[in-house]
């Protein structure tokens, strides 16, 4: 990536419930932002409407007239092909074979490049955040679902099929609880918040107390927050503290697979979940991870939290764009 001031590119996180645009300079400043709802059940056309509408007000609030702006960084939820820029399926979104970059270059009249949003995620983490100056790193975000992109030999790794870093569709383990993409055992079900909110709300349907339902009505309990999760931890509520080692034990079973079979120098992590707990969460992973992995693989390994928070993927979108304009 160039590191000439003077080049900028609009980044787009495009999430469930908004979509945040801004300006960005190749160091990773952040000119302006516009956000705005993403209309997520209201169709593609929608959907890539307000995306572009939130890149042509970045584009007013940053003052730089709009040709200063080069390319169009884009990160996206679900597998997608970021050369042909479809995104293959994005359930969330009720997405299939969307042709996102070819209808936003006709309407921006710019060139788009297209990232999973886990991958760019893990690209800001790596370029800006945690993970710089690190050669091999993974980026493992823990949120409503969980995320994850590779970093090898300082750079993206795509696979054969351009679909990577699924991390939260490992099996770890056989026959487990059943997955929102259709299998069993996915670490994604067995450590994401939906998942910790599911085993708090099975445990609180049997009689289990905890002061969880003294924060929130028996209505809402499925929806509950990271924040309230992290709340509920660190006031040492019982069940609320076993659930989330639980996750833990599982979420460092995930990274101890992917340290035996990659041994890269870092793992970061991310996402909601880990943001609200912070600390404790990393150390619980770290541990559980240690126990699962083969004593050299593990020597020297640092698993940290991320830095980035909210603006990984934004920061990361802004990566690839200025890496595919060279």
């Amino acid at each position: 990536m160039a590191q000439n001031a003077t080049r900028y590119v609009a980044a787009v996180d495009l999430g469930g419930t908004k979509t945040l645009a801004a300006v960005v300079a190749p160091d990773g400043h952040v000119i302006a932002r516009h956000k705005a709802r993403t209309p997520a059940r209201q169709g593609e056309e929608r959907a890539l409407e307000t995306i572009a509408v939130c890149v042509e007000r970045a584009i007013e609030a940053s003052g730089l007239p709009a040709r200063r702006i080069e390319a169009v960084g884009i990160g996206l939820p679900g597998p997608l092909d970021p050369d042909a820029g479809i995104v293959k399926i994005a359930p969330n979104l009720g997405w299939v074979n969307v042709p996102v970059k070819e209808t936003l270059e006709a309407r921006l009249r710019k060139p788009v490049f297209i990232e999973n949003d886990a991958n760019a995620g893990a690209l800001g983490e790596h370029r800006f955040g945690a993970g710089v100056g690190v050669s091999e790193m993974l980026g493992i975000f823990v949120g409503t679902g969980i995320g994850g992109g590779i970093i090898l030999d300082g750079r993206l790794y795509h696979g054969f099929g351009k679909v990577a870093g699924e991390i939260g569709h490992m099996i770890v383990q056989v026959k487990g609880p059943k997955c929102g993409c259709g299998n069993r055992g996915c670490l994604e079900a067995l450590a994401s918040r939906l998942a910790i909110v599911r085993d708090l709300t099975e445990a609180i349907a049997e009689g289990r107390k905890t002061i969880l339902t003294k924060m929130m009505s028996a209505k809402k309990l499925h929806a509950i927050r990271s924040s309230l999760l992290a709340e509920a931890f660190h006031k040492g509520d019982k069940l609320t503290v076993k659930v989330i080692k639980r996750a833990a034990n599982f979420c460092g079973a995930g990274v101890a697979s992917l340290l035996n079979l990659l041994n890269p120098e870092m793992v970061v992590l991310g996402g909601g979940v880990v943001e609200a707990l912070g600390e404790d969460f990393v150390d619980l992973v770290a541990r559980a991870a240690r126990k699962c992995t083969f004593e050299v693989t593990f020597e020297g390994v640092r698993i940290v939290p991320a830095k980035l928070k909210d603006d990984a993927v934004l920061l990361g979108a802004a990566c690839v764009a200025f890496d595919r304009l060279g």
